[in-house]
């Protein structure tokens, strides 16, 4: 159709020229010229070069002697005839050049516009939507897609935009993120590009119609890259949000069951104290059940405010109160709290004759130790000895708790002090909830120190803690 326009442009001029107002050669030259230019700019090299070729000849036929036949006379007239085709070629070629960069330029900034349009709709996108549905509909209607689909890969959705659907795409959009390569189909326009962040596919884009540049292509990826992982950023900063309101309401709720165990905990020990204060006046078997009655209201409300601390700091609610504490004080501290589950064992105690004092919360180490002494109690045999140490060493406090249990494979060292954590092979005869040791490294960390097991199978286990010393200490 241009062609024959150009053509028709050509004739007209012939028309005008030869016809009308009867110009001469060089007028009607710089007529059939202009005339190219004009198509060249317009619509492209190849009409240009068919219309130079054409206006060569109408200049031959009309304007050049002898008129009217395709022969020159005048050899001078040959070097023009040439002049005149090499200009207009070579300013129809400059002419198209200057226009696809033209079209270029505008490409580009309708593709920087829509770039634009659609970062702007993402970080505007409402959190309550879904992000990849948001991004679908939006990509589909900034880039006047017929259909849009986005695949998500780690979480297995599909979100499809646009006003056509795209038959069996599912198969194709989790083809392209497998091998990370694009699929096209010219026949019926669809594009399906993976989508990757840090060199890793994350999902794919399935487009059709699409009039994209490859270079705005990959900006729309990585746009869509962006948004997927600002999903996942979401939905983990929402699931620890909803995780810490959810150990906020356990240590409230275990504040309010402590408190409602303690009142009557308190009467009991009340009462206990007293019917022992007046031991003379009691049977020797009502004065050894009452001494049985009060130390374990001791025992139990002990527990009950150790479930309340191991709440808080798994809540991540340590507030230390520090204070000069003597290494053997919080030792027996925590080992009196044992009674008569360390009657019938050996327990060795092996301190320094001189040691530092450390600035620690009292309560908080002593149930650290509580736990390592329980953890200890409960996975060796019966009877068998236990060996508690401490030594200074390197501007620190070490204490060192020794069992003769079946020890621990060397694998999993570091994973007892998971929260939550317990071995198969023995969560099913040893009671538990996984928390006791995590909360003790949780404690000992939040003092400067460190906690860590050395074990070997069948040799027992030593569980080492690290107390750094203040700058300036004292004896013990």
């Amino acid at each position: 159709m241009r062609a024959s326009f150009s053509l028709l442009i050509v004739t007209g001029i012939t028309l005008v020229c030869g016809r009308l107002l009867s110009v001469n050669s060089t007028t009607a030259g710089f007529a059939f010229l202009l005339g190219v230019l004009w198509i060249a700019t317009a619509w492209g090299i190849i009409e240009a070069v068919l219309a130079s070729l054409v206006a060569m000849l109408s200049f031959n036929f009309f304007f050049l002697p002898p008129i009217g036949r395709l022969v020159i006379a005048d050899p001078q007239n040959w070097v023009a005839l040439f002049a005149f085709l090499a200009t207009s070629l070579v300013a129809s070629h400059l002419s198209d050049r200057a226009r696809k960069q033209a079209q270029e330029a505008r490409n580009h900034q309708r593709d920087t516009e829509q770039l634009y349009a659609l970062s702007r709709a993402i970080l505007l996108s409402h959190p309550d939507h879904s992000m990849g549905r948001q991004v679908a509909l939006q990509i589909a209607r900034i880039f006047d897609c017929e259909a849009v689909a986005l695949y998500d890969a780690p979480s297995g959705e599909i979100y499809s935009g646009g006003w056509e659907d795209l038959p069996g795409v599912e198969a194709k959009l989790k083809q392209v993120v497998i091998q990370a390569t694009p699929l096209q189909e010219p026949a019926c326009g669809l594009l399906v590009a993976p989508v990757s962040l840090g060199g890793r596919p994350i999902g794919s884009l399935a487009l059709s119609h699409s009039a994209l540049s490859d270079g705005a292509l990959q900006a729309l990826l990585n746009l869509v890259a962006i948004a997927l992982e600002r999903v996942r950023t979401e939905v983990t900063t929402n699931r620890a949000e909803v995780a810490r309101q959810s150990e906020e309401f356990k240590s409230t709720l275990l504040d309010a069951i402590a408190h409602e165990f303690k009142t009557p905990l308190t009467s009991i020990k009340a009462a206990s104290t007293s019917l022992l204060s007046e031991s003379g006046a009691l049977p020797a078997h009502w004065a050894e059940l009452t001494s049985i009655i009060d130390e374990e209201t001791d025992r139990l409300s002990l527990l009950v405010s150790d479930a309340v601390r191991m709440a808080q700091i798994d809540a991540g609610k340590i507030r230390l109160e520090r204070a000069p504490v003597g290494i053997r004080d919080l030792c027996e501290g925590a080992l009196v709290q044992f009674g008569q589950r360390l009657e019938a064992r050996t327990l060795v105690r092996n301190f320094s004759i001189e040691l530092p004092l450390v600035l620690v919360d009292r309560d908080l180490i002593q149930l650290a130790l509580r736990q390592l002494i329980d953890n200890a109690l409960k996975y060796s045999a019966p009877g068998a000895p236990l060996e508690i140490l401490a030594e200074a060493e390197d501007k620190r406090i070490l204490i060192v708790l020794r069992d003769r249990g079946p020890g621990i494979p060397e694998r999993y060292l570091t994973r007892i002090f998971d929260k939550f954590y317990r071995r198969d092979a023995v969560k099913q005869h040893v009671p538990g909830s996984g928390l006791g040791l995590h909360i003790a490294r949780e404690i000992v960390r939040a003092h400067g120190g460190d906690l860590w097991a050395k074990s070997q199978p069948g040799q027992g286990s030593e569980f080492c803690m690290s107390l750094p010393l203040p700058r300036e200490g004292s004896a013990a």
